[in-house]
């Protein structure tokens, strides 16, 4: 596994450049990586089968500016931006047993950022795959997956400005029971620790070899022009 800590200007470049890694990995190009990254601006990310119309607060976001955008990966609807920490896994199914499946896979991987958070929180997984502490989520994950590797990637909240999900995200279509109906500000919660140090305890976790080269921009900028630019992926449910 190599290291990629990366953040791209923009939101359609840091979400097409999670599924470019994806790509490069399947197609022998690159490999297994560790990458992380904080959106610089703020962002709303639907997962793929999610419903902008549901999900979303559109008037709110559009009189701020903030783009609504759509990744490959399933998953409920997020938003990015300064003090949410994302980390993207390319992970090889030959990496450990039960990769191929996806409640295995997740399984394996939350274990480990739960082990790397242990210094700074007392994690549980809830849910499908999310990130607690008592109850409270700081973190929400998703897949995408190809024949040989698959992409997981995952917010951590560090410092993040929490009211602002209200103000951007209506009530999600689909609810985890452990939520119990609990508005957004009642729900999630931040780490008690720095994006940098969260990264650093990442990194001790997964023991990455080197930097991550080359990076596969090109086919970033591409998967831009092809999907994540484009109204007809952002806007298609």
């Amino acid at each position: 596994m190599q290291l990629l800590d990366l953040t791209l200007p923009d939101p359609e470049m840091n979400l097409a450049l999670d599924e470019a890694l994806l790509v490069a990995a399947e197609e022998g190009a690159g490999g297994e990586v560790l990458r992380l990254w904080e959106q610089p601006t703020y962002a709303v990310v639907v997962g793929s089968g999610g419903s902008v119309v549901i999900d979303v607060n559109l008037s709110a976001c559009a009189a701020a500016g903030v783009p609504v955008l759509r990744r490959a990966s399933g998953g409920g609807t997020v938003l990015l931006g300064p003090g949410c920490l994302c980390f993207s896994l390319v992970l090889s199914y030959d990496r450990a047993p039960g990769l191929n499946e996806i409640p295995a896979s997740n399984r394996y991987i939350l274990a480990r950022v739960i082990n790397a958070l242990k210094p700074v929180a007392a994690a549980s997984v809830e849910g499908t795959s999310d990130l607690a502490v008592n109850g409270v989520k700081f973190s929400g994950n998703a897949q995408q997956r190809k024949r040989k590797y698959f992409l997981h990637h995952g917010t951590l909240l560090c410092g993040f400005d929490l009211a602002l999900v209200s103000q951007y995200l209506n009530p999600p279509e689909r609810q985890p029971k452990y939520r119990r109906d609990r508005p957004h500000g009642d729900f999630i919660t931040n780490l008690p620790v720095r994006p940098e140090e969260v990264k650093q305890l990442l990194v001790n976790e997964w023991c990455p070899e080197g930097d991550y080269a080359p990076v596969p921009l090109i086919r970033a900028h591409a998967l831009v022009a092809e999907k994540y630019s484009r109204a007809e992926w952002n806007r298609r449910r």
